[in-house]
């Protein structure tokens, strides 16, 4: 899902001005308007043979209007194809799965024929598997170092992002790309230094200088 994903786009999506420029060049495709109707994933999963599982990623990220002008579709199972004056009705109800980041609130009337289920932020062990997947034959102890460090920053109190599992990702990807020592990482307060290549991590200017801050003020205190 994107910013600029409309509803409608799930359904089927109907090009107008492909139809109107075959028109122009007298192309014979153009007397079947069903020629021009691109059908989207609610569509595909309605006509699923088989019970389809659709995915929904990231829905609040979204148009505003996108949950709301689903509500019908997902209710009766069914929607109208205005062009070709057919109506689309689920061979199987299909099992939809939803997913946010709850970076912006869902309307009251979506919300209420959801199931809800929150996934919790990875532990190490469950970190350590995804790790591994990215990085198979990974030095196990720049892991291990490198998830203290990442688990510390994300414990700090005041940071308003904390970093998620793609930023450890990202950040694991630079240390192996810059060849950084392990020793780099060795005994490595993050209340006393700022993490290195600390740009991966932190990604708000406010958790840098808290970061720059604290880094200071444990110097004072040891000078």
């Amino acid at each position: 899902i994107k910013s600029t994903t409309k509803a409608q786009q799930g359904l089927y999506e109907y090009d107008a001005v492909a139809r109107l420029r075959d028109g122009q060049l007298g192309e014979e495709r153009v007397h079947d308007i069903r020629n021009y109707i691109r059908k989207g994933k609610l569509w595909e999963a309605f006509t699923s043979p088989k019970l389809p599982v659709l995915l929904i990623d990231e829905i609040d990220k979204a148009d505003i209007e996108f949950p709301n002008d689903l509500l019908q579709e997902l209710d009766r199972m069914a929607f109208h194809v205005y062009e070709t004056d057919e109506t689309v009705t689920a061979k199987e109800r299909p099992i939809v799965v939803i997913t946010s980041n709850n970076e912006k609130e869902l309307p009251d009337a979506f919300l209420r024929r959801c199931f809800f289920h929150y996934i919790k932020f990875p532990d190490r062990n469950t970190m350590a598997s995804i790790v591994d997947v990215h990085f198979p034959g990974i030095q196990k102890t720049l892991v291990s170092r490198a998830m203290d460090i990442f688990y510390e920053v994300r414990d700090v109190p005041g940071l308003k992002k904390k970093p998620s599992t793609s930023e450890l990702i990202d950040w694991l990807k630079l240390l192996l790309n810059e060849d950084m020592p392990l020793e780099v990482l060795q005994n490595r307060d993050v209340g006393k230094a700022i993490p290195p290549l600390h740009g991966a991590l932190l990604k708000n200017e406010q958790d840098v200088m808290l970061f720059e801050k604290l880094a200071f003020m444990a110097r004072r205190q040891g000078s």
